[in-house]
């Protein structure tokens, strides 16, 4: 006999939780942040090449898109620290709640907004 009914919500009648999105999310913003850090290493490692190509690293940091990349692994960063936090206090017993978890979730993805945007006034003297 054939069990017809699905083990787990379908995809059509399941909703979307602030819960779920910060889970995804946490998990992508790992992923972008361990081949940042290797990039960032690999970067700092020119300077055993020599100035020159070192600069030539720099002006595609100086650029639109080179900003826009640097300002994205700063709000992943932020946004993976934030959401450790969460974690790290649910794992002590705390914030299971429905409410709980929905005002922690709007923390982290607010808050690491509003961290990026203070973090880019600061690197632009403006704070």
């Amino acid at each position: 006999m054939e069990n017809k009914e699905p083990l787990s919500p379908h995809i059509q009648i399941y909703r979307w939780h602030i819960s779920s999105l910060v889970s995804i999310t946490h998990r992508i913003t790992g992923i972008i942040n361990i081949i940042a850090v290797t990039l960032i290493c690999l970067w700092a490692s020119f300077l055993l090449f020599g100035e020159s190509k070192y600069e030539n690293i720099d002006i595609f940091f100086n650029s639109y898109f080179g900003k826009f990349i640097i300002l994205g692994v700063t709000w992943s960063f932020l946004f993976q620290i934030l959401s450790e936090i969460r974690h790290l206090i649910m794992d002590l017993g705390y914030g299971f709640e429905i409410r709980t978890t929905k005002i922690t979730g709007l923390i982290v993805i607010f808050g690491s907004i509003i961290l990026t945007i203070t973090f880019y006034f600061i690197g632009k003297n403006f704070i």
